[in-house]
């Protein structure tokens, strides 16, 4: 990054933390062999009676259970019993871990850029969610719901030309996306290119075996039209749920352009909103973050079966030839156009 002196702080992660408005938002720049490697945004939940030393403590914990572990965490306030995280990081990570807070220098000035990124990032935070509040209070509205939703759940299906059928789960709060719970669903039992039944099944395999607990959504949000909508009331009214939720389907526009949507539900006429609405705006982000993901989904879930099925069908390869010709060239397209010669290099491999 531009204006950045990474060489003064070397390997080591600056983590920053600021607070506005209940919200906290910390802000992590991860620095390695003295160049920047970018940032992240965090905004984890707390009461208000966690101290903000107890927040950063809980956040770094969780954060490098996972992950590489620099040898120096630079913050700009002090976790909770820091000692202690440092013994606990260097156990996890096999080398002594220091947490200190820069006091002068250019490592206090690159402290303070990330303090006012973190800052700068917690108000585009909270401008967000209080567009998404009003926009949650006016969905409820106009979707006749009695309060704004708590959980949308927003189900979309991807595949090509019926092969690798995927469908999508994603959902959204009042704090935004919660990618943490999104699901995906290898569809199994439904036809080739049977959108219909892609969608029964997701419903089925969804609300077949759930409670009506914490994770029961408030609102239903499918990507499609009357038929769609006719196929989750009656999976739905079968499973004895469909009532305890609002249920929507949105149908692309005509020469399916954004704005143009239309909106369907049971027992009431199709309707649309007007192209600049910013409840319409919010709906279409939540449609498209849909489609992105069963898209994403059904292209992973593609690719692992084109590579998979090129070396099955070769005669006289099983599961430990695969393995070491797919460790030798990276993948089944390098075997696939690899020479003679170069396939007879890999161990258990001859010529013949």
């Amino acid at each position: 990054r531009q204006g950045i002196d990474g060489y003064a702080v070397g390997d080591a992660d600056m983590v920053a933390m600021t607070k506005d408005k209940g919200q906290v938002c910390i802000q992590i720049f991860f620095f390695r062999n003295g160049q920047s490697y970018g940032n992240r945004s965090f905004f984890p939940s707390h009461t208000d009676e966690v101290s903000e030393g107890e927040v950063m403590a809980t956040f770094l914990a969780q954060f490098y259970t996972d992950k590489h572990i620099p040898s120096e965490i630079l913050v700009n306030l002090f976790p909770a019993e820091s000692h202690l995280l440092e013994e606990a990081l260097a156990q996890i990570s096999d080398h002594k871990v220091s947490i200190a807070v820069p006091l002068r220098g250019k490592r206090k000035d690159i402290m303070d850029m990330v303090v006012n990124n973190a800052r700068e990032a917690l108000q585009r935070h909270l401008l967000q969610r209080q567009n998404d509040s009003s926009a949650l209070a006016k969905i409820a509205e106009l979707f006749g719901m009695e309060k704004p939703p708590e959980r949308i759940e927003i189900y979309d299906n991807s595949h090509t030309g019926g092969t690798n059928m995927v469908g999508g789960m994603v959902v959204a709060g009042p704090d935004g996306f919660i990618k943490r719970v999104y699901r995906k669903f290898n569809i199994r039992e439904a036809a080739a290119s049977d959108d219909y039944g892609m969608m029964r099944e997701l419903m089925k395999r969804r609300f077949g075996k759930i409670e009506t607990d914490e994770n029961f959504p408030d609102l239903l949000l499918i990507d499609g039209g009357a038929g769609q909508l006719t196929v989750v009331h009656e999976e739905l009214t079968a499973l004895g749920v469909f009532d305890k939720l609002t249920v929507v389907a949105i149908s692309k526009g005509e020469d399916r352009n954004a704005g143009r949507e239309k909106f369907h539900m049971i027992g009431k006429p199709v309707f649309q909103l007007p192209l600049h609405d910013p409840t319409l705006q919010y709906l279409e982000r939540l449609r498209d973050e849909a489609h992105r993901f069963a898209i994403g989904s059904h292209r992973i879930r593609r690719n692992k079966s084109i590579e998979i099925s090129v070396l099955d069908d070769v005669p006289g390869i099983g599961g430990a030839r695969k393995k070491a010709l797919l460790l030798h060239f990276g993948s089944a397209k390098l075997v696939q156009d690899a020479t003679v010669e170069d396939l007879s290099k890999v161990k258990g491999i001859s010529k013949d």
